[in-house]
């Protein structure tokens, strides 16, 4: 599965078992929902969660809707992917994924379900031993569609700590970056937990974006803002691209392979780049011109 590029800024967990969170949701403008019925919902409320969520799922307009499962392992695992499946949520997001067989198996049952050709697979990568498969996993199924990183457990198994330039993380995120972009997947850096520290939020961010994340899994609607400012195209980057698929377009026409903008050698590479960048920058002013009719 081909991951179409979309707006994936923010994308705020909401828990599933709270029905005022889910309704508040729909206001909100994060680019995404992941629905949780794991670690937001407690054990005696999975069930009922999963009724709310799965009666949300559709609810949301253009934003990319996800819910997060329960694993395998557990008795509500099997049944959360039944009923996501027959859900019109976009994908099912597997916790603490380690093995391409897991994700397998959750295809497995999505298809015996019916679910739809282009409900996508996410899975958390979370643990060492999901961070050393990553390259499997991405590849485990034509359903995947993305890796959302859970660095909170990811840094209680490591023995890390959250430092300011999470040095701790860098192999980690390193290794799900390159498999999933090896394998044309999205990619979705993981919380911050200080709701206190906008400025080192908005550090993060940046971060997560000179690594190649496509946006940022937020824990608070109050970091929404923030979280889209960092993920955006600026104005600049995007007037750029603009000129450099004009200027290319121009010089295929004469015949040539490369055209100099500004004194840069522009080549196809930077063209597909900047294709990138204007059509997102197009469907986040789609999404927030349908959010604000």
């Amino acid at each position: 599965m081909a991951t179409v590029t979309r707006p994936r800024r923010s994308v705020l967990y909401m828990p599933g078992s709270n029905t005022r969170a889910l309704e508040k949701a729909k206001t909100l403008a994060a680019d995404g929902l992941i629905l949780d019925l794991e670690d937001a919902t407690a054990p005696d409320a999975k069930e009922e969660a999963r009724r709310h969520v799965v009666a949300a799922a559709g609810q949301y307009g253009k934003r990319e809707v996800l819910i997060r499962v329960n694993g395998l392992n557990t008795p509500w695992g099997h049944d959360d992917i039944k009923a996501a499946a027959a859900s019109e949520a976009d994908g099912i997001l597997l916790p603490k994924v380690e093995s391409a067989d897991a994700v397998r198996l959750c295809a497995h049952i999505m298809d015996e379900a019916g679910a739809p050709a282009d409900m996508a697979i996410w899975c958390m990568m979370e643990t060492p031993l999901g961070i050393l498969h990553a390259e499997e996993i991405a590849n485990a199924s034509p359903r995947m569609g993305g890796f959302v990183m859970g660095t909170s457990d990811l840094a209680k198994d490591l023995h890390a700590e959250h430092t300011k330039m999470r040095l701790p993380f860098v192999t980690s995120l390193g290794l799900c970056a390159l498999a999933a972009r090896a394998y044309g997947l999205a990619l979705l850096d993981g919380v911050y937990l200080d709701l206190q520290d906008d400025e080192g939020f908005k550090d993060s961010c940046v971060q997560g974006r000179e690594f190649g994340f496509d946006g940022k899994t937020l824990i608070h609607p109050k970091t929404i803002g923030m979280a889209n400012e960092a993920f955006a195209p600026s104005t600049e980057q995007v007037e750029w691209s603009r000129r450099i698929i004009d200027a290319h377009a121009e010089a295929v026409k004469e015949g040539k392979g490369v055209v100099v903008v500004d004194g840069k050698l522009i080549e196809n590479l930077h063209v597909e780049n900047a294709k990138r960048l204007v059509s997102l920058s197009e469907q986040i002013d789609e999404l927030e011109a349908a959010a604000g009719a």
